[in-house]
């Protein structure tokens, strides 16, 4: 029996649930396809030398010294633990907010979930938001820029970079070579 689509009704259920199991989280968390923020709560009174962030390339933990950690656990897919930080923020009403930076070493990867022992969420419902070309690293922007080219140019029935790479190579070829008859030449 194939999988079948689940109905508006348990897919509203499904979101419910997973909603339910985020907020009853000791932390909120967001994520971009490139790096994921944790937010922990913590009272007002308390000092950054109060607290205890240890993040490592595979684990986390985080919360108030000599007290369980209030996030801990083992990281679904590694970090680069030179680019993540935390700082401690007072909001106006005076309550602080450890906040956690993670890195994430692949940047083409949605996480379900920040440690791997809390409850998962649907990646594949993640609508992520729309990224602006210089957003992208040098070769990743480079690489997209040279595919939207070749999309534009195939649009147009225009030849893609890689085939006007070609043609300047015969081209080249034939200036160097004007006793040979490139008449019935062919480009694949």
């Amino acid at each position: 029996m194939a999988d079948k689509e689940p109905t508006a009704a348990e897919e509203a259920a499904a979101r419910a649930k997973e909603k339910a199991e985020q907020d009853a989280l000791p932390y909120r968390w967001t994520q971009t396809i490139g790096d994921l923020d944790v937010a922990i709560t913590v009272p007002g009174n308390l000092k950054a030398r109060d607290l205890v962030v240890d993040i490592k390339k595979t684990s986390i933990a985080a919360g108030i010294k000599g007290q369980e950690p209030i996030l801990k656990g083992t990281l679904p897919h590694p970090i680069r633990v030179d680019d993540s930080t935390w700082t401690l923020t007072t909001a106006a009403d005076g309550s602080k907010t450890i906040e956690i930076h993670l890195d994430k070493v692949n940047k083409m990867e949605w996480w379900a979930h920040v440690v791997t022992d809390a409850p998962k969420i649907d990646v594949t419902k993640i609508v992520p938001e729309t990224s602006k070309l210089s957003d992208l690293d040098g070769e990743t922007r480079t690489m997209v820029e040279k595919m939207m080219y070749d999309q534009r140019q195939k649009e147009l029935g225009l030849p893609t970079s890689d085939e006007q790479k070609k043609m300047e190579i015969l081209k080249k070829f034939q200036a160097q070579h004007p006793e040979m008859d490139f008449s019935n030449a062919k480009i694949n």
